[in-house]
């Protein structure tokens, strides 16, 4: 049987938004745990100047609090984090790997232009939640589609269908990922908007933001497109991201299948 809890693993302070959150997903199999990124890390709660650095951490507006990490947060479901045996990323942003460090066992799973980018020097990733040297799965471009998206289907033996489905633009090889368990399909989108009123207000402050920290800010838009036609075609499709805090709110940490 499969559960899928919602985990709410960052919290940051800026100024459009005094609550932004992490929503990351932990899917729960018989004795096997796996994150769908995992948030600021236990580590950088402890050592964050040293871990982030104080520019990075005023320029986002990083708020510590250990208790909201993963790693607590499965330990808090009484759940064993020694069972955490994969953690798929969307993309390698600190905010979304930090916590990869907490979990040292667990492979790491991403699509290969993500991993490329990561280790060309992009000044925007940080090495350190990846010092341990994790196992590393990547994921080249297939011709498998997904409701009309490509599609790579994650290499873990579960019973939920796993899928990085690119969204690239946030960063050069962005991913969300599409699981489906008990007949229901969720699409998590990760940093393709931040808001999801980005989907309808080109207006919105968020939106120069969202331009500011694209790689590519073409196929960023190209991707909020096709997130939205899926969402007007496919409206049993539940899609989420990452940091919009009244998404989050809406599953409320409760296990929904």
């Amino acid at each position: 049987m499969t559960e899928i809890y919602h985990i709410n693993c960052v919290r940051i302070v800026s100024p459009l938004n005094d609550n932004v959150c992490g929503h990351c997903l932990l899917i729960k199999e018989n004795n096997k745990l796996i994150l769908i990124d995992t948030g600021i890390g236990f580590l950088d709660t402890q050592h964050p100047v040293e871990r982030i650095g104080q520019q990075l951490i005023d320029m986002v507006g990083y708020r510590f609090n250990e208790n909201i990490t993963a790693i607590r947060q499965i330990e808090n479901l009484g759940l064993d984090p020694k069972q955490v045996t994969d953690c798929i990323i969307s993309h390698m942003d600190n905010d979304h790997i930090g916590g990869i460090a907490d979990f040292p066992q667990a492979a790491v799973h991403v699509g290969a232009e993500e991993f490329d980018s990561f280790n060309s020097g992009n000044p925007r990733y940080l090495k350190l939640p990846m010092a341990h040297q994790p196992a590393i799965k990547t994921y080249a471009a297939k011709t498998d589609e997904w409701y009309g998206f490509e599609a790579r289907r994650i290499d873990i033996d579960t019973e939920a269908e796993i899928y990085l489905i690119p969204l690239f633009g946030h960063t050069a090889g962005h991913c969300g990922v599409a699981v489906k368990a008990k007949d229901q399909w969720i699409f998590y989108i990760a940093d393709a908007y931040y808001l999801r009123a980005e989907l309808d207000d080109d207006s919105h402050p968020v939106n120069e933001l969202a331009r500011m920290r694209a790689e590519n800010n073409d196929q960023r838009l190209e991707s909020i497109s096709r997130i939205r036609k899926l969402i007007d075609e496919h409206p049993e499709i539940e899609v989420f991201g990452y940091h919009d805090i009244e998404e989050f709110q809406y599953y409320n940490s409760e296990t929904i299948h």
